[in-house]
Formats: structure tokens, C-alpha cells, sequence
């Protein structure tokens, strides 16, 4: 029998943005031992792969923190991979100077009701806050076009919303910082339980190599990363990528569970999430 009959597919899903293709670069140009696991990326945005994992699609995926306590039943979280904002994260952005009070009554353009910048809109501003879903990419344009009033950004945008002459109201990321003292967990990997304890270790094992292996070749893995950085200037590029991917992504530590944690509690709490969370993280 040959090799390829017998090599094993995960499907992996992940954002086509920077820091996720800094994050898979070694998973996917074949830069460590993989035995006998073949892993085919399937790239689409975080909303669509929060609705996927709903439905255990992928056998590995990101996904955003708010979404995993949809999910806990059929993924278990990776120990490596989040994308935690330690000061930062998602922003609320408008065409003209407003304060967050200017906010009450308003319609706010958000990339999806399972993002985790939705989830912490909610426990900032009430979870009954008025939002319209947009694909991620279109809010900071339409915001800049006047098509919408107030824009809810992740990624990216983050970096460059003020050379569009666009204006910051709050970054979440500080905001939760203020209220907890802890990092601002966004987004984390999931593997599917049903693929067993051996396999489930050894996927944790690859995805935490990967990750280590980008970091320890940065200049190779940024290069490649650049492909998916949305024509930001490299310098912006390698900063987000900086933001994103660093000592948390390769294991959350004590600091990154407790804010997970905290995170799933207090949406709980508010009656953001059908209920407390029992977070335990594989590998």
C-alpha cells in the first residue's frame, strides 16, 4: 500500500488574514514531522468558521472564544493558538468624533453575533445593543462611505482605520483591560473530540509546533504571511502579526485561562451565553 493511501486528512479552517497564516506557515508548507496526518487549510472568515464549527465540520479550526461556548460539547481548546489583545482588540469606529454615549440608540455594523467582539460589545454596552452583520472586511469601508454609522473592526483595520480619517470611540481590548486586568482572549483553536485522545494530542502537539516553529523563523513565516495582509505595509503587517502571535499563542498560561475563563463567566453572568462554561484546554 502507499504512503498517500494511507495518510490521514484534517481539515483545518482558519482566517486568510496575517496572523493566521504567520500561525499555520510551517503546518502548511510541510516544515515539520507530520507522520502520517495530512492537513488540507480551508480559509474563510472567522463568522463562517464559528457556524461551520456548530456543525463539527472541520476536524480543527479557529474559532472565535464567544463561539466555543456554543461548541464546548463537540471541540475541545487547543492550549496553543489564541489571539489574545493584551490592551487592545476590536474597535468601535465612526466617521466624526463621538463618545461612548453617543452610542445608546444607535446601529453598530459587527463582523458576527459569535465573535467574541460582539460578545464583549454586549457586556460594555448591553447585551441589547443594536447591531447588523457584515462581513469583516466591508465595515471599515462602509463606516468610511457613510453606509453605516458606527463599525465594530477586528483585524487589520485596527492599524489603519485613521488614515481613512475614520475615528476610534473605545478599543474593547482597553476597555476590558480596565474592568479585569487581564488580556482580552479573541479567537482560539479547536479540534474535534470525537477524533480520539491520540490523535487529539498529536494535532495539539503539530498546531503548538507550527506556531513555535513561525516564531522561531519569523522572517520566512512573515514573508509568506504577507500574502494575507490585505496590502498593509509590511512594517504595519509584521506589527499586527507581532500583536497576535506571540508567548500566548503558543500556550495561554495561567494569565490567558484566566481570562478565558473570566470572558465565559461574565457572559454568562449577563445572559450573553446559555450558560457557565467548564474551559479546559488539550495539550
Amino acid at each position: 500500500m502507499s504512503l498517500t493511501a494511507v495518510r490521514r486528512e484534517i481539515r483545518v479552517g482558519h482566517s486568510p488574514d496575517s496572523d493566521d497564516a504567520f500561525m499555520f506557515y510551517a503546518l502548511t508548507h510541510d516544515k515539520l514531522d507530520n507522520h502520517d496526518l495530512h492537513f488540507i487549510h480551508q480559509l474563510e472568515d472567522i463568522e463562517t468558521l464559528n457556524r461551520r464549527a456548530l456543525k463539527g465540520e472541520l476536524e480543527v479550526s479557529a474559532i472565535s472564544i464567544h463561539a466555543f461556548a456554543h461548541l464546548s460539547d463537540k471541540y475541545a481548546l487547543l492550549a496553543s493558538g489564541c489571539s489574545m489583545g493584551d490592551r487592545y482588540g476590536p474597535m468601535l469606529i465612526t466617521r466624526e468624533p463621538a463618545t461612548l454615549d453617543d452610542m445608546k440608540g444607535r446601529t453598530i455594523a459587527i463582523p458576527g453575533t459569535l465573535t467574541t467582539a460582539y460578545l464583549t460589545l454586549q457586556l460594555c454596552l448591553g447585551k441589547d445593543v443594536k447591531v447588523t452583520v457584515m462581513p469583516f472586511d466591508q465595515i471599515l469601508p462602509a463606516v468610511a462611505e457613510g453606509k453605516v454609522d458606527v463599525g465594530l473592526i477586528i483585524h487589520e483595520g485596527q492599524l489603519y482605520y485613521e488614515s481613512k480619517g475614520l475615528h476610534k470611540v473605545i478599543d474593547l481590548g482597553q476597555w476590558w483591560f480596565e474592568q479585569t486586568g487581564l488580556p482580552l482572549p479573541l479567537g482560539g483553536n479547536v479540534v474535534r473530540r470525537d477524533l480520539g485522545t491520540d490523535l487529539i494530542n498529536e494535532v495539539a502537539r503539530l498546531v503548538k509546533g507550527s506556531i513555535q516553529y513561525a516564531l522561531d523563523h519569523r522572517e520566512e513565516a512573515l514573508e509568506y504571511a504577507l500574502n494575507y495582509a490585505r496590502d498593509l505595509d509590511p512594517g504595519l503587517a509584521d506589527r499586527f502579526v507581532g500583536m497576535y502571535v506571540n508567548e500566548w499563542t503558543v500556550d495561554y498560561g495561567p494569565r490567558g485561562r484566566e481570562a478565558v475563563r473570566t470572558l465565559l463567566t461574565r457572559a454568562a453572568e449577563a445572559g450573553i451565553i446559555p450558560a457557565p462554561v467548564d474551559v479546559q484546554f488539550v495539550g
